[in-house]
């Protein structure tokens, strides 16, 4: 059946996430077909200025907040990479950090729990040009955005402060993004955050249940979007969301910063794809995505069914009162037909 086509008429379906732990409501009766669901507010459309120029662009690096690393590390204004602190940081490194939030909860009187704002938040500019989008880029060179990732989580990884850390990216201001430059953001924090817990605690039952990682079983013909050598891409089978799409190591991995440069040019061919399928089905819509990886500090026995994949998650839908209240999603798109739809997006020329 063509994208073209309107899929046959058939009974929404509730469906468990087995990595959430959460209910999704697959609820064709409230969409159109899946290929003329796209974003009407594409993320690209509000830059109109012919020569744009931000901080971020080479050139303006003393507007920035303090420079962490570049690539290539020699390089003076010829970079290709920046990490710098977050001018508007959502946590601050210079604070004192608390013993154990934990103990802070422990210690407080109930639903009073509060603990220093101590963490760290950065940012990534991916490229020196401001009209460079992050699949502009070539393999290699979102390989190495990748890369600046993991070097930055495994200067983290060092401070026992640290607990877990967060890699993602706003695209478009209606994804959270403020600024238009191609750039991500990672957040070293002190704490494991509930959604990530939640996600371990998940998939333990789902291992615990079938003696299997719920990741490695989660390849299917009928959902996938492209595979390489290293990696596949699928829209879930309980996406929460309208052409959700997680890219899923092969291999059994706790770890995101264990990645290698092998395998970090191969997740990048296939990130760069799956967002040209994306822009060029969906015209163009606002997106986030999130490395969700493992707690730093992971115990072996959670090593099993512990497994790091990228979500990404594009702005189609609004999320309301019922998803706000219940926690569970409802999705206007079979993932099935949106796996289709991307399948079908010949991003070669």
């Amino acid at each position: 059946m063509s994208s073209t086509e309107s899929p046959p008429s058939r009974t929404g379906e509730i469906r468990h996430d087995a990595v959430f732990d959460r209910w999704v409501l697959i609820s064709p009766a409230r969409s159109r077909r899946p290929s003329d669901f796209k974003s009407r507010s594409p993320a690209s459309s509000s830059n109109t200025n012919p020569k744009p120029s931000c901080a971020f662009c080479a050139g303006h690096e003393r507007e920035c907040a303090p420079e962490i690393f570049r690539l290539p590390p020699a390089s003076t204004t010829d970079w290709k990479i920046r990490v710098i602190e977050n001018l508007y940081p959502a946590l601050s490194r210079d604070a004192e950090p608390s013993p154990s939030p934990v103990d802070g909860l422990l210690a407080a009187a109930p639903g009073r729990c509060a603990v220093t704002g101590f963490g760290f938040h950065d940012v990534v500019i991916e490229t020196p040009d401001h009209s460079v989008r992050l699949p502009d880029l070539s393999l290699a060179e979102v390989g190495e955005v990748l890369l600046a990732h993991k070097q930055r989580i495994l200067q983290l990884a060092r401070l026992g402060s640290i607990k877990y850390v967060q890699v993602f990216k706003n695209y478009g201001a209606s994804a959270g993004a403020s600024m238009a430059h191609s750039h991500s953001q990672i957040m070293g924090l002190p704490l494991v955050p509930p959604l990530v817990s939640t996600r371990l605690d998940s998939m333990k039952k789902f291992y615990d249940m079938t003696g299997k990682c719920c990741l490695c079983e989660a390849w299917s013909e009928d959902i996938l979007v492209s595979e390489t050598a290293h990696f596949f891409a699928i829209v879930p089978f309980a996406a929460s969301y309208p052409f959700e799409v997680w890219i899923v190591p092969r291999d059994h991995t706790n770890h995101f910063h264990e990645i290698d440069n092998e395998k970090a040019v191969d997740l990048g061919g296939l990130l760069k794809l799956v967002l040209q399928k994306l822009s060029k089905q969906l015209n163009d819509p606002p997106y986030n995505f999130m490395i969700q990886t493992a707690p730093l500090a992971l115990s072996s026995s959670c090593a099993h069914y512990t497994h790091w994949f990228l979500q990404i998650i594009p702005h189609l839908s609004v999320i309301g009162g019922f998803e706000i209240g219940t926690g569970c999603f409802i999705n206007p798109v079979f993932p099935e037909d949106a796996a289709m739809v991307l399948r079908e997006a010949d991003c070669s020329k």
